[in-house]
């Protein structure tokens, strides 16, 4: 069976650390693929700040 995990976090710090905590938990031959993003947008409640988000989606055999 093919699935993915999604990870999504504000810093791309912690993105890597989630990821690379899940990919120790499965064996690498399993992994097929990941995909990684950044989204950035202003803070329409806060003036001058901007958001970002790092997402990441492995795509895995179980």
């Amino acid at each position: 069976m093919i699935q993915v995990k999604v990870f999504d976090e504000d810093h791309e710090a912690d993105l890597e650390e989630s990821v690379n905590e899940f990919l120790s938990s499965i064996p690498h031959e399993q992994v097929i693929d990941i995909k990684y993003q950044i989204a950035v947008c202003d803070n329409v409640h806060v003036e001058n700040e901007t958001m970002f988000s790092f997402s990441a989606m492995i795509i895995y055999k179980t």
